[in-house]
């Protein structure tokens, strides 16, 4: 799997999993699990919702 994702993207989806996890915390809601999504994308740097539609904000070349 390539990288699809540049360093400020991967940032981004940090801090969004974490405020999505500390939501579901403070509201006592499982819905909070759902910030793990972001962070494991952020983790790998790869999106499979970026391949399905070609997006790639990585400024590297593309792996083959």
């Amino acid at each position: 799997m390539p990288n699809n994702e540049s360093s400020v993207d991967r940032i981004l989806r940090v801090v969004l999993g974490l405020a999505i996890i500390a939501a579901g915390v403070f509201f006592h809601s499982w819905w909070g699990a759902i910030g793990v999504v972001p962070l494991l994308t952020a983790a790998i740097g790869w999106c499979p919702l970026y391949s399905l539609f070609g997006i790639n904000t990585c400024k590297l070349p593309r792996q083959a």
